[in-house]
């Protein structure tokens, strides 16, 4: 299902971070966008990481066939040797800002408690047409790493008023830069485009109208992700 004849193109974040570009990435993106609308009421929440959303797992075609081309097309442009394992899953963001847990005002990392032996690369392609249900931007950290560790621990044990107070974080999706964190890049969002990045790089979806978010495969923000865990490339 994946075009092999797509191009990629680099979009440098920071003198060492990038971001691949794939647009035309699937060959019939109609197709999986029917196959999440037919399973609209299977999509269940996401209880095991920060996504404030709901989840389905994808035909096994297209998890092989992401699997595939990150192997063919990706995987060396990375610190990534082998890939041992991956998950793949559509998405649907849709809790409101309201709803958000404080860890959830922040951008995030997709390698945390990862062996350092073995890197994460992750990935996203965008099944909806309406480009302003937003993209996907890039920061880094601009505090010492004991600031940034205390952050997210704190984001984790207070409450929304408390950690705001502290923090001077407002509640609700982040979207540029604050105190803790520079914007570096941003991505943005196109049917059927896919992109790849290092895990290690934080980074948050562009949620810029969240009162259009939708548990409605057609008219929500579907997108696909995929998670690449490898070992790396020997020094």
């Amino acid at each position: 299902m994946f075009n092999p004849h797509a191009t990629l193109q680099v979009v440098n974040l920071d003198d060492r971070h990038f971001c691949l570009v794939v647009d035309d990435a699937l060959l019939e993106p109609k197709r999986l966008l029917q196959f999440a609308v037919s399973r609209r009421e299977a999509f269940r929440p996401v209880d095991y990481s920060v996504y404030p959303g709901i989840y389905l797992l994808p035909p096994t075609e297209v998890a092989n066939g992401l699997n595939d081309f990150f192997g063919l097309k990706v995987r060396r442009r990375f610190d990534a040797r082998r890939c041992v394992a991956s998950h793949i899953r559509l998405s649907l963001v849709t809790l409101p800002p309201q709803d958000l847990q404080p860890r959830q005002w922040l951008c995030h990392v997709d390698d945390l408690g990862l062996d350092p032996r073995l890197s994460m690369q992750a990935s996203v392609l965008y099944l909806f047409k309406d480009e302003t249900l937003g993209g996907t931007s890039f920061y880094a950290p601009v505090r010492p790493e004991a600031e940034i560790a205390a952050l997210y621990r704190d984001a984790k044990s207070l409450t929304g008023e408390a950690f705001s107070r502290q923090y001077g974080i407002r509640p609700g999706y982040m979207l540029e830069s604050n105190d803790y964190f520079a914007r570096i890049g941003r991505i943005s969002a196109k049917w059927n485009r896919l992109i790849f990045y290092d895990g290690t790089v934080p980074h948050s979806g562009d949620i810029i109208a969240p009162e259009r978010l939708s548990e409605d495969p057609v008219a929500g923000r579907l997108t696909l992700n995929g998670f690449f865990t490898c070992r790396r490339n020997l020094t």
